[in-house]
C-alpha cells in the first residue's frame, strides 16, 4: 500500500501531440495506445488518485517561438522544433484549446486544486522545470509515473528521480511509446531502474 501523503501520481505529456489523431506524434504512437489502452488506463490512474486523495502532478512538453533560435540541437529536438510539436505561441497567452501542447480532454475533468502542473520541461527530463521543487514542497517521496512516451520523457523522468532520492513506480500500461521496439526497450529500463513496475490494474487496488 502507498501512503497518500507522501506519494504522488507524475504523469508526463498526457497531451494532443502524441495521444490524438490531432497530434503530429500520433502516427508513431497509435499503436502501443491501442495495444495497451494508454487513454483509458491514464484516465482510471488518476480517477482512482483523485478519489482517494492523491496529489497529481502534470509535467507538459511545451515549445515556443524562440526556442527555433537554439543554436544547437539533438535529433529529438530537432524533429520537436522544427515540426512545431508541443507548441505555444507565447508563455504568456493559454494553450490553444486542440492544439499539440493541450491537455488531452479524458484527463482536463480529473485536474483540481490537488493538481499541479509544471512549468513545461524542455528536452526529456525534468531538470528544466519545477518538479522536483513540487515534489518536495509537498511532502513527496515517493513517485508513481506514467504518461508519454515511454522511452523518452518516462524513461528521462524516471532517471531523474531517481537519482533525486526519490522512489519511483512506472504503471507499464498507463504509458505509451513510437512503437513497439521503443516500448520494449523502456520496459527493459524500467525493471533494471524503477523501484517497482505494476500494470494499472495491479496498482489501482494499492491506492
Amino acid at each position: 500500500m502507498f501512503h497518500k501523503a507522501h506519494t504522488a501520481i507524475v504523469i508526463t505529456d498526457p497531451q494532443v501531440e502524441f495521444l490524438k489523431p490531432a497530434g503530429k506524434g500520433f502516427g508513431a504512437t497509435k499503436d502501443i495506445l491501442e495495444k495497451v489502452h494508454t487513454i483509458d488506463n491514464l484516465t482510471k490512474l488518476l480517477t482512482v488518485a483523485k478519489e482517494n486523495g492523491y496529489k497529481r502532478f502534470i509535467s507538459p512538453h511545451y515549445f515556443y517561438p524562440h526556442d527555433h533560435k537554439w543554436q544547437f540541437k539533438a535529433a529529438g529536438e530537432t524533429m520537436m522544433i522544427e515540426n512545431e510539436m508541443f507548441w505555444r505561441d507565447s508563455p504568456y497567452t493559454p494553450v490553444v484549446e486542440g492544439s499539440g501542447a493541450d491537455i488531452i480532454e479524458e484527463v482536463k475533468p480529473l485536474l483540481d486544486e490537488d493538481t499541479i502542473i509544471t512549468n513545461g520541461h524542455k528536452i526529456f527530463g525534468p531538470e528544466s522545470n519545477d518538479l522536483q521543487l513540487q515534489l518536495r514542497k509537498n511532502g513527496i517521496d515517493t513517485v508513481i509515473l506514467a504518461g508519454m512516451n515511454a522511452n523518452l520523457c518516462v524513461d528521462s523522468h524516471m532517471r531523474e528521480l531517481i537519482e533525486l532520492g526519490f522512489k519511483v513506480v512506472v504503471v507499464t500500461d498507463a504509458i505509451g511509446a513510437p512503437g513497439e521496439e521503443a516500448y520494449q526497450a523502456a520496459l527493459t529500463n524500467f525493471g533494471y531502474i524503477a523501484n517497482q513496475t505494476y500494470t494499472t490494474e495491479e496498482i489501482l487496488p494499492l491506492l
